[in-house]
């Protein structure tokens, strides 16, 4: 992988972590303020927070291998 590769997934790493953190919050807060009353939202915020976690996990996992290349 060449530097300006490594730069693009870098810059794709932060991101992914950056949606992941917006996610945990909208998790979050779902949970802190407005329980019991929208229970049904859990799972779609869950999943979304679950799948931005995973894309960040494998972006960051990729990166790391790069990094040892």
């Amino acid at each position: 992988m060449n530097a300006e590769e490594l730069q693009e997934l870098e810059t794709r790493v932060r991101k992914a972590r950056f949606t992941m953190s917006q996610k945990a919050s909208v998790l979050h807060d779902l949970i802190e303020d407005r329980l019991p009353a929208d229970y049904t939202e859990i799972p779609a915020v869950a999943q979304a927070t679950f799948d931005a976690c995973k894309l960040w996990d494998d972006l960051n996992k990729q990166l790391i291998a790069a990094k040892g290349e």
